[in-house]
This record gives C-alpha cells, sequence and structure tokens, in this order.
C-alpha cells in the first residue's frame, strides 16, 4: 500500500508512539481489505464508549492511548455512552458502573474527541458535505451519511476510527472508491408508508431480505429527514447494510437483484420482532430523537399521564435536549410522567437495571438489540399505539 511521506513519518514513529500505533493499526487493515493507498478524512464518528460494551480491557486501551499522546486531528465525536452523565442514578447504574463510564469519557477528552455521546453527530454540529472521506463507527449514521449526506465511509469499528482521528486517515476501500457505490438491488416499494415506524419496518424488512450490498428503493415517498434516519438504523440492525440509494439511478439497464416489498412482509417483521405480554417501558429515541420528534411527542402526549407500574423514557442528544428543553417540549413530556435522558440509549446503557421487564418501542433496531443486550422482552409498534399501552387520559 503505497504512503505518502507523512504517512511514513507517522508509522515510522516521527509523530510520536500514539501515532504510530494508530497508523499500524490502520495500515493492517488496509492491507487485509486491498486498499492501494490512505485517504484524508473530515471527521471521525468514535463508537466503543459505553462501559457496559468495552469493559474495563476497552477501558485500559484508551487510558494507554490517551497517555501516551494520542491527539486527534478531524472533528471528531463520541456515540452514547452506558448512561445519562447527570441522571444515571435514576436509570439504576451502580457508582462503580459511573465510575468507569467517566473514566472512559475522560481518555476521549483528553485526545480532543469532543464528548457528544449521541448516535446522530449530524443533528450536532458533525454534518460532513457531499463527497467528504469520514470515518464513522455507528451502523445508523454510517448509513445515514452515505445514503443521505453523501459522505463516503466504511463502517469502522471503535479502535479504527479512533485511528482515523489520531491519523487524520483512513485505508481508501470499499465505499470510499466511487464504483462500490453503486446499487445492487432494486427494491420495488409496494406498501404505502405513513409513519415513521413504517420506514423503520422497512429498512429492516430489506436488511432481513437482502442481507448486505446496496439497495435502490423505488417507489419512496413521504421521505424526510427522521423517516431516513430511523430506516437507516433498521437497514443496519437486520442485515450488513451500509448505504442504500433513492431518487434517479444512473445505470438504469443493470441486471440486478429485484425484490418487493408489500405490506405483508412489512407484518412480517413486526411479527417477528413482538414479544408477547404486556409492555411496562416505552422508549423512544433509537436513533437519537430530533427536535422535531420531540416537538410532535410533546404535543401528543399533552394532557395525558403515565399509568402507575409503567414507564415513558425518551432518549436525544445533550444538545437537541437543550433547545427541546427552552421551547417547553421538555416540560411537556415530563408533566405527562416521561423522562428524557440525555448521552446514552437503551441499547448501550444497563436497561436490567431499570426495574422494567418488557420494552415497547418504534425502532426495529432497539427491539432487535434490547433482548439480547439486557434480557427484556421487546415490541415493536406505532408510536400512538405504544403510548397507549403506558399511558391514559
Amino acid at each position: 500500500m503505497y504512503l505518502s511521506r507523512e504517512e511514513e513519518r507517522m508509522l515510522s514513529g516521527e509523530e510520536g508512539f500514539a501515532v504510530q500505533k494508530a497508523m499500524e493499526l490502520l495500515t493492517a487493515l488496509g492491507e487485509v481489505f486491498g486498499a492501494e493507498r490512505m485517504v484524508k478524512i473530515e471527521s471521525a464518528q468514535i463508537a466503543g464508549v459505553s462501559y457496559g460494551n468495552i469493559g474495563d480491557a476497552g477501558l485500559e486501551f484508551l487510558e494507554d492511548w490517551a497517555g501516551l499522546g494520542g491527539r486527534v486531528r478531524v472533528k471528531s465525536t463520541l456515540n452514547p455512552a452506558g448512561m445519562d452523565l447527570d441522571k444515571w442514578q435514576e436509570m439504576g447504574v451502580e457508582e462503580s458502573y459511573y465510575q468507569r463510564q467517566m473514566r472512559i469519557l475522560k481518555a476521549f477528552e483528553k485526545m480532543g474527541v469532543e464528548i457528544t455521546c449521541t448516535c446522530t453527530p449530524y443533528l450536532v454540529g458533525n454534518r460532513p458535505r457531499p463527497g467528504a472521506h469520514i470515518a464513522w463507527s455507528e451502523s445508523s449514521a454510517v448509513v445515514f451519511a452515505n445514503s443521505v449526506l453523501g459522505a463516503k465511509t466504511n463502517r469502522e469499528g471503535g479502535p479504527s476510527a479512533l485511528a482515523a482521528a489520531i491519523t487524520g486517515r483512513t485505508p481508501c476501500y470499499g465505499l470510499h472508491l466511487n464504483n462500490n457505490r453503486e446499487p445492487t438491488a432494486i427494491v420495488n416499494v409496494e406498501a404505502r408508508l405513513k409513519t415513521t415506524f413504517d420506514f423503520s419496518l422497512l429498512g429492516y424488512t430489506v436488511g432481513r431480505i437482502l442481507g448486505s450490498g446496496i439497495p435502490y428503493f423505488k417507489g419512496l415517498t413521504g421521505v424526510n429527514l427522521d423517516r431516513l434516519k430511523i430506516m437507516s438504523a433498521a437497514l443496519a440492525a437486520s442485515g450488513g447494510i451500509a448505504m442504500f440509494r433513492i431518487g434517479k439511478r444512473r445505470r438504469e439497464g443493470d441486471k440486478i437483484e429485484k425484490i418487493c416489498v408489500d405490506r405483508r412482509e412489512l407484518e412480517i417483521s413486526r411479527e417477528r420482532l413482538s414479544a408477547e405480554g404486556k409492555p411496562d417501558l416505552a422508549c423512544i429515541g433509537c436513533p437519537h430523537c430530533s427536535l422535531e420528534e420531540l416537538a410532535d411527542l410533546a404535543r401528543v402526549v399533552r394532557g395525558k399521564k403515565v399509568k402507575k407500574g409503567c414507564a415513558l423514557w425518551v432518549w436525544t442528544s445533550r444538545e437537541v435536549h437543550n433547545e427541546a428543553r427552552d421551547r417547553g417540549y421538555v416540560r411537556a413530556i415530563e408533566s405527562a410522567g416521561g423522562k428524557i435522558f440525555t448521552d446514552t440509549c437503551m441499547v448501550v446503557c444497563p436497561l436490567e437495571k431499570s426495574g422494567y421487564s418488557h420494552m415497547i418501542s418504534n425502532s426495529c433496531k432497539a427491539v432487535h438489540y434490547v433482548p439480547s443486550t439486557s434480557g427484556l422482552r421487546a415490541t415493536v409498534s406505532e408510536m400512538y399505539l405504544l403510548l397507549e399501552s403506558v399511558m391514559e387520559g
């Protein structure tokens, strides 16, 4: 693999041990995937933040790299942590977990990473321009960046995204190459999509059927940012999909796989994701809620109250929360008995400590992962129906 003079200096250790180790990781990765060169990146989004996911070994790795002088060279943001940094006790998080989680964040902060703790970095200032090379690792954000924003990134692991941030480089292979960004399957959308939940079902269904590749959606209507956000998350959860296409295709004559998705296929996904029993915990915000979603939720819950023995937990970034607070949305949701958490989400926090046993959500990604990450039963449903299950009035 060709390296520039600056990259050779990084690899030889002339720019410090941490940079050398980062470049060693990236060159090894590039050789595995047949990259011919490195490409400069404009931003990084780093996973491997929750203590519950990376444990003591991951904590030691991050503190070692920070101690060796590792510093990021590009705008770098973080995936959700394992708890709300302020309301961690309300989530049932133990003191020992809190202390280790804070050490993780301090290590990242020492390296110059912004402590954003969100899966939607494009809503809090890390929004790459079309065509920009980036190194992102949150699966839903990767799909959104490639497909909606027009940036170029592979689905990085936490260590490789951090290494890319420290060097400002990533191996040029996969979705960094234009030839690898063409559709591999056509998805004829025959189901009428009415809600954000329908888009989540569509993404999960396509990922379930295709498994991998780049789907081109034909007949997709009613598109907006929040619907593409939740569809991106579902595509990545049920399959290894990191990009989709909408709009006009470049090569109409390609002979590629074609599938049809009708209402029956969406219903199959819904049934597969739904457990028996009565939910007692409603979770909204996977990916993190936008300001518009919080405004809509505040309107819907006004005049209602959470039922005794149930809970409504909402998840968003700290930046969006603060703006929602200023506009009165947070007060409206909390007045109805809901709780809004930042910095974390239902997938990476120790949800088993909540005291609830059955989660219901409008996010197929959340329902796909929660049974394995926390042991709770889970059901997927339209937002208005899931609110009915835990609220009265």
